[in-house]
C-alpha cells in the first residue's frame, strides 16, 4: 500500500459520536422487508500481480451474494486498483467471473493515480515521478472502466439518490495535494444541487467519496495530512451540514470497522467503509498497525420506510462485526 509515504497523524477537528439504535445481527426489524438493500467495499486495491487481492475480492463478493442475493446496487468506493491498466483489466475479470449485484457504482481513490509512480518496466519508481503519466491520463483510465463522463455524477435507485464524488487532480497539478481529493467548484456546485433534489424526496441522502472529512471517522487523525484528506474540506463540510439527511461513506483509512469511530455525526452522517483488501488499526500509541493478513471487511445498508441500517461485514469469518452495527432513524 505503500501508505506511510504518505500519511501522518494530525487531528484538530473533533466531532460527536451519533446516537445509533444496535441493530440485531442479520435480523430483519419486524419481518419488514427493506426498501432498498446496498454494500459498500472500499480499497479493494487489485493489482494484476497480486493473487490476494483478488482472491478477498472474490471471498467479499461471495460473502455479500450469500447474505442478500437480490442486493439493489454494489459501491466500491475508491482504490479499486493501483492504476495500471493491467490492473484494470484483472477488476473487470474479477467483475465478470463473480455474481454481484447487476448495478455497480465506482468512485475514484487516490491509488487510481498511482501509474505515475511506476516507470515503464511497471516498478515503483518515485525519483521519476510522474514517469510520463498525466491526471487526466489517469482520469481517463478510471472512466473508461467505470463508464462515467465524470469523476462525479448521481444516480437513484428504487428512488433514493446516490451521489458519486471524486478527486480531479493529484500532484502533477500541485505537489501539496499529496493524497487528498480535490473537488472543483464544478463539482461542489453539482453537489448542492444534487443534494436539494435528494433532500426534496423527503428520504436519505448516500453520498460517496473516498476521502474522508478530517477529524471525523476512525483513522482520520492520522491519514489526514495538514488536517484535511479532501482539499475543499471546510466547503465540503458547510455544504453537507445543511442536510441532516446526508450519509456520507468514505474509505481511504483502512481502519478496521470495531474501532469507535466507525460511524460519526455532527449535523449530518459519516460511515468509514474499512478495507477489503487489507485492515489497518488503531496500535494504542497514536498510531496505526496492520490487521491480521486475513482480514477482510465492508459494509451492508438495508434502508426500511422509517430507518437506514448499516452493518459491518467480517468477510473472512462471514459473520457480522457486532461493534460494528448501527441504526439511523
Amino acid at each position: 500500500m505503500l501508505r506511510k509515504t504518505f500519511l501522518s497523524a494530525v487531528l484538530s477537528l473533533s466531532l460527536l459520536a451519533v446516537a445509533v439504535i444496535p441493530s440485531a445481527v442479520g435480523a430483519i426489524p419486524g419481518e419488514e422487508k427493506p426498501l432498498l438493500t446496498f454494500p459498500v467495499l472500499s480499497d479493494i486495491h487489485i493489482q494484476s500481480w497480486d493473487p490476494r487481492s483478488h482472491q478477498k475480492f472474490k471471498a467479499a463478493l461471495a460473502d455479500l451474494r450469500t447474505i442478500d442475493p437480490e442486493a439493489d446496487a454494489l459501491v466500491i468506493n475508491g482504490d479499486l486498483t493501483n492504476g495500471m491498466p493491467a490492473d484494470y483489466a484483472k477488476l473487470s475479470e474479477l467483475m465478470k467471473e463473480n455474481p454481484h449485484p447487476r448495478k455497480v457504482f465506482y468512485t475514484m481513490g487516490n491509488h487510481e493515480f498511482y501509474k505515475a509512480w511506476m516507470d515503464k518496466d511497471g516498478s515503483w519508481n518515485a525519483d521519476a515521478f510522474p514517469n510520463g503519466e498525466t491526471e487526466q491520463a489517469s482520469i481517463g483510465r478510471f472512466l473508461r472502466f467505470s463508464g462515467g463522463k465524470k469523476v462525479y455524477g448521481d444516480e437513484v435507485v428504487n428512488g433514493f439518490r446516490f451521489i458519486f464524488l471524486g478527486s480531479e487532480q493529484y500532484r502533477q497539478s500541485d505537489p501539496s495535494n499529496l493524497e487528498d481529493a480535490w473537488l472543483s467548484v464544478e463539482q461542489l456546485e453539482f453537489l448542492k444541487a444534487s443534494l436539494r433534489k435528494g433532500a426534496a424526496s423527503g428520504k436519505p441522502v448516500f453520498v460517496f467519496l473516498h476521502q474522508p472529512l478530517p477529524g471525523t471517522v476512525s483513522g482520520t487523525s492520522f491519514c489526514c495530512v495538514n488536517n484535511r484528506a479532501i482539499v475543499q474540506h471546510e466547503e465540503l463540510t458547510k455544504i453537507l451540514s445543511a442536510y441532516p439527511q446526508a450519509i456520507l461513506f468514505s474509505g481511504h483509512t483502512h481502519w478496521e470497522l470495531k474501532l469507535p469511530g466507525t460511524l460519526v455525526r455532527n449535523k449530518f452522517t459519516m460511515v468509514n467503509s474499512s478495507s477489503v483488501f487489507q485492515p489497518w488499526t488503531d496500535n494504542g500509541n497514536g498510531g496505526e498497525i496492520l490487521t491480521g493478513p486475513e482480514e477482510s471487511e465492508g459494509l451492508y445498508v438495508e434502508v426500511y420506510k422509517d430507518k437506514v441500517s448499516i452493518k459491518g461485514r467480517d468477510f473472512y469469518r462471514q459473520r457480522w462485526i457486532s461493534e460494528a452495527e448501527f441504526t439511523i432513524p
